[in-house]
């Protein structure tokens, strides 16, 4: 066959990966600097506190930049490496290729900014607000055009089981992304989630978890299956294991979201299916863990002496350990001791920092050498940052597991006359300051590993020549729609593309809809409580600062029906509490206690000065002040257009409300500052009500005194809440 002379792009694959490092180490100062917050709160949290750096504005940057940016940037990084010499061909436009570049760039410098300044949707994996959203999903589509056009152009016949990966990722994380990002714009930087509490729940953790299945796990199963076998010079275990891998994970992970939302108001048949499906999730993983790590049979003396091969080996096994894990914790009996504690924190580490950290060193180790075509600076260095990098692992990682089974024991342990052993949430806080020292020494040696990459890959690149276009010959072997005798029945699939790509899209979109349309249409499956009133303007306001601050990051609002729950808290969730929660803000973590049931605990001052000085009122919390909400003005300016888009919604405000909630919000503000000013007045204060009722700590004490009161009230009629909304 004749030869052909093709040019691939590097030029693409060095700014991915020179991005990838960059902002690989970023977003870990920021979990760092988070890590140093919650271990050393007095200094961090106070003398260095500021509301750009807080702790509730920072911890969804660092797992956006980690995601995003970090490991955002090395799947392209992989990807137009690994698709071109796959596919024989150049990927099919340079431009769209420099576009995606720039766009993702723009898209993360943008959450680089807007995080710290408040404006954030609260939803996990999807914080960013409504214009990035749509920019986030352009350049997923530029990417995805671009890739599709280059398997439309390549010069094989089949396509390898990397690109089945690549393609399942493109599709899902496309549904997944654009369904969860349904929201009303407020404004420019504000909007409310098109759905409300159950259904939003729902909405968001089939993305939340899948956001973690099909940007954290199958494109990096695409590079596994390219790079373990490149670096080992030794063809994949199995092929017919990768089908089944292949096939069931896509299928089987979908539907695993709902185990996020055990013991929650979320129908019992969605999380019985939620548990279930991730059971038969491990059979797909561990099938996938073993085809990379028996690659590597017969190889093991490669291993001893490649510092690449170390950090794919460490991968798998993270790998492995975190999809055995995610199965076990979504039986109920351990949920009810992991959910909200730090245990799942280690668990989606061992994820983060092992499996998608060590083959991302792994991959750019192999990557630099092949660029500039020269030998790695220093093996000595390579080998270096896998042993520090994997005891950061250890360091990070087996101490929040220890703290997490001890938050989670302690919460449910009762004294012989029943009462709970630990009633004042503070004494089970106060046990985890050890651990998170440890915690934050871990994360720190992990970073000084990346530190002696980059400082290695530097060298590297250096001492070699880089060439924008790396030119080869290779041989046309594609022979369309040519069937051969004999050959297994999936060869058939993977040389029509489009074929594949349709059937990714069935196989993936029949979870989303058996989960997620009985929910949305099936009216009974959330019954509505008669006395559950809207918000009133001062409490939407308060709810908005809540979720500006990012107290849904430690402050749960769900109370479990478990009787360790009930006891601390009160009564359990019911789902009609929720529906006029847009978004739901029910947490993920408890590194506070639960507010669900906070309204009338306590009195307005003693929020007023939790707020300012959390420490002297709670001593040994580690609850960072917020001075600035006694300082910063309320700004009521949206107040008419977030009641009308509320009505657009379903809420049930009176017509013509709108126009009345700015009064009506200026007369509950004056109410609550008053009785502050009254409390405070006899601890010899000269302040006056007037100067703090304009204040956002107003709206926020606001918002947390009506929390959970709707059901302690005498029961409703229908007509009852009618009238008590005119």
């Amino acid at each position: 066959m004749e030869k052909i002379e093709v040019r691939y792009d590097n030029k693409i694959v060095k700014y991915f990966a020179y991005a990838t490092i960059i902002w690989g180490i970023t977003g870990m100062l920021v979990g760092l600097t988070a890590a140093l917050q919650l271990a050393f709160p007095n200094f961090f949290n106070d003398y260095l506190g500021y509301k750009y750096l807080s702790f509730g504005r920072i911890r969804p940057l660092h797992t956006n930049a980690v995601i995003f940016a970090f490991v955002g940037n090395a799947i392209f990084t992989g990807v137009y490496y690994s698709l071109q010499r796959l596919l024989k061909t150049r990927m099919w436009s340079d431009k769209l290729s420099y576009i995606n570049f720039w766009g993702w760039q723009l898209i993360i410098l943008s959450a680089v900014i807007t995080l710290p300044m408040g404006f954030t949707s609260s939803k996990e994996y999807a914080e960013l607000e409504w214009p990035i959203d749509i920019a986030i999903a352009l350049m997923w589509v530029t990417f995805g055009w671009n890739m599709f056009a280059t398997i439309l152009v390549r010069r094989v016949k089949h396509l390898y089981v990397a690109i089945w990966f690549y393609l399942g990722t493109f599709v899902t994380v496309a549904v997944l992304h654009i369904f969860n990002s349904f929201e009303i714009p407020i404004h420019f930087m504000k909007s409310y989630s098109w759905y409300s509490g159950v259904q939003d729940a729902l909405v968001q953790w089939w993305y939340g978890h899948n956001a973690v299945a099909f940007f954290l796990t199958t494109p990096f199963l695409g590079l596994m299956y390219y790079f373990v076998p490149k670096a080992a010079n030794r063809p994949i275990y199995s092929y017919k294991l990768s089908i089944i891998h292949f096939w069931a994970l896509i299928f089987l992970y979908i539907w695993a979201g709902p185990h996020h939302l055990l013991y929650s108001s979320l129908p019992d048949w969605a999380q019985s299916l939620g548990v279930v499906f991730s059971i038969m999730l491990i059979a797909p993983s561990w099938g996938g863990m073993l085809n990379g790590l028996l690659t590597l049979r017969g190889a093991w003396d490669k291993v001893r002496d490649s510092a690449i091969l170390k950090f794919y080996v460490v991968a798998l096994t993270a790998y492995g350990m975190a999809t055995f894990e995610g199965p076990l914790l979504s039986l109920k009996n351990v949920n009810s001791i992991t959910h909200f504690t730090d245990w799942i924190v280690a668990h989606v580490h061992v994820g983060g920092l092992g499996w998608n950290g060590m083959l991302v060193f792994g991959m750019m180790y192999y990557l630099f050498p092949k660029l500039f075509k020269v030998k790695l600076y220093s093996e000595s260095l390579a080998n270096t940052h896998f042993w520090i990098a994997t005891l950061g692992i250890l360091l990070w990682t087996i101490p929040m597991y220890w703290a997490g089974f001890s938050q989670g024991l302690m919460w449910q342990e009762f004294n012989p006359d029943g009462t709970l052993a630990y009633p004042d949430f503070l004494s089970t806080v106060t046990v985890l300051k050890p651990f998170y020292i440890m915690r934050t020494f871990g994360g720190l040696i992990y970073i000084i590993g990346v530190f002696l990459m980059a400082y290695n890959l530097f060298k590297t690149g250096r001492s070699g020549v880089f060439s924008n276009d790396e030119v080869v010959q290779v041989t046309n072997t594609l022979e369309k729609n040519v069937k051969v005798k004999g050959e297994y029945w999936h060869k058939v699939i993977e040389r029509k593309p489009v074929r594949l790509m349709v059937f990714s899209l069935i196989v993936i979109a029949i979870g989303g809809i058996v989960e997620i349309i009985p929910t949305m249409a099936v009216k009974s499956n959330i019954k509505k409580i008669a006395q559950v009133l809207p918000y009133t303007p001062l409490e939407l306001e308060g709810r908005d600062i809540y979720i500006r601050e990012g107290c849904v990051g430690c402050h749960s609002q769900m109370v479990r029906p478990l009787r360790f729950e009930t006891e601390r808290y009160g009564e359990y969730s019911k789902a009609g509490e929720f529906v006029y929660d847009h978004p739901f803000l029910w947490g993920s973590k408890r590194t506070g206690p639960d507010l669900a049931r906070e309204g009338g605990l306590r009195s307005n001052s003693w929020h007023y000065s939790h707020m300012i000085m959390p420490k002297e009122i709670s001593p040994g919390s580690i609850m960072p002040a917020y001075p600035w909400l006694a300082e910063d003005d309320l700004n009521t300016e949206y107040i008419e257009k977030k009641i009308t888009v509320l009505q657009g919604l379903g809420v049930p405000y009176p017509a013509g409300f709108e126009k009345e909630a700015l009064a009506d919000l200026q007369t509950q503000a004056n109410g609550i500052a008053e009785s502050i000013i009254k409390d405070l007045s006899k601890k010899e204060s000269n302040a006056q009500a007037s100067d703090i009722a304009g204040k956002e700590i107003i709206a926020i004490i606001a918002y947390l005194q009506r929390l959970g009161t709707d059901i302690k009230a005498v029961p409703a009629t229908e007509a009852d809440v009618e009238t008590s909304m005119k």
